[in-house]
């Protein structure tokens, strides 16, 4: 697979003048926003997915009509080529599949012929080392479990560790898409690449019962979570955005106020509370479509995607290099500067 996305980055490398389209050709064709990633791309947990994406087949990609990327009124059409569950070598080229579909990179191909693509939004690398879904199970049996140590202790160590590996596995999809798109004829300038984070799902200020309620977790663990383990992640890729010279948008702090089990009515929240048994999650248990029905447990609902895709169109529109989504009490995601770390409460 690394040989193949090395023959397909040289290719694009050394034909990207010679593919340019023609400007007469480009106004022609309907402008598009693309987003590429993950669950969290997706839409998981938003609900109302698209055919084909709900188990048909075995693809449980779960692209959902309300994810960010078709709130963002960037372009006139929005294109959704994110996968739950994908991770760094799903998103760029290669050979493998995920959930039945090929390279989201190679389709960015197809999808930047077929459109003028004006922003490509990538989010990605929690499902690589990172391994969010393995850690929120590990803070969920520790709070089942009291033989189990919290979940801070055992994994807090390893953050460092695992953020270094996840770094190159996402600058190589960043390269990717750069050569997906000059494959497609365009120079590097003709459109806005964006590198997103993640928003963190729960928070120590939970209602009492938290447990009971569907936030199976320690108030100490979701605290180190929300405080340490999103902001780690999200410094990580603000240093491969850095790096490569895309706009970063730090997106930890998006749900803030809104996280799960925060609200009554529970409809009020911008993320999903578990959707499925607890112990069946954590200790096997679930038929496959139990299993497929957990992946939305802990991911932005359809209102949460509204205010973030607003805030990504916003976020473009201001030409900045990097700023953070921040949720406010009046119910609307802003755009700051300075303001992506969350302080313990």
């Amino acid at each position: 697979m690394i040989r193949i996305r090395a023959l397909v980055v040289l290719a694009a490398l050394c034909v990207a003048g010679a593919l340019t389209v023609a400007p007469a050709a480009a106004a022609a064709l309907p402008t598009a926003v693309v987003v590429l990633g993950d669950s969290a791309a997706s839409g998981d947990g938003a609900g109302d997915y698209e055919p084909g994406t709900r188990g048909e087949d075995g693809n449980w990609c779960h692209r959902s009509a309300h994810a960010y990327v078709h709130r963002t009124a960037l372009a006139t059409e929005s294109v959704n080529l994110a996968c739950s569950g994908a991770e760094a070598a799903d998103v760029g080229f290669g050979d493998g599949t995920h959930h039945t579909e090929g390279s989201q990179a190679q389709r960015l191909v197809e999808v930047a012929r077929s459109h003028r693509v004006t922003d490509v939004v990538v989010q990605v690398g929690a499902n690589d080392e990172a391994d969010l879904t393995g850690t929120g199970i590990a803070c969920i049996r520790a709070f089942l479990d009291v033989i189990e140590p919290p979940c801070r202790e055992t994994l807090g160590p390893l953050v460092a560790e695992r953020m270094a590996a996840v770094a190159p596995r996402v600058e190589g999809v960043v390269r990717d898409v750069r050569a997906a798109m000059r494959l497609a004829g365009y120079a590097d300038a003709a459109y806005t690449l964006v590198l997103a984070s993640y928003a963190s799902p729960v928070t120590e200020l939970m209602l009492p019962l938290q447990g009971a309620r569907g936030c199976p977790y320690s108030r100490a663990d979701a605290g180190w979570g929300r405080t340490v383990l999103f902001p780690a992640l999200s410094a990580t890729l603000r240093g491969v955005a850095e790096r490569t010279g895309t706009r970063f948008l730090d997106m930890v702090r998006a749900t803030e106020g809104y996280e799960a089990c925060t609200r009554t009515p529970y409809t009020q929240e911008w993320q999903r509370r578990i959707t499925v048994d607890p112990e069946a999650f954590v200790y096997g248990g679930l038929d496959a479509v139990g299993y497929h029905l957990a992946q939305e447990s802990f991911h932005p609902t359809a209102a949460a995607h509204a205010e973030m895709g607003r805030c990504v169109g916003d976020f473009v529109r201001s030409g900045l290099p990097a700023a953070a989504c921040v949720a406010g009490a009046d119910g609307r995601a802003r755009v700051e500067t300075g303001a992506a770390v969350p302080t313990p409460a």
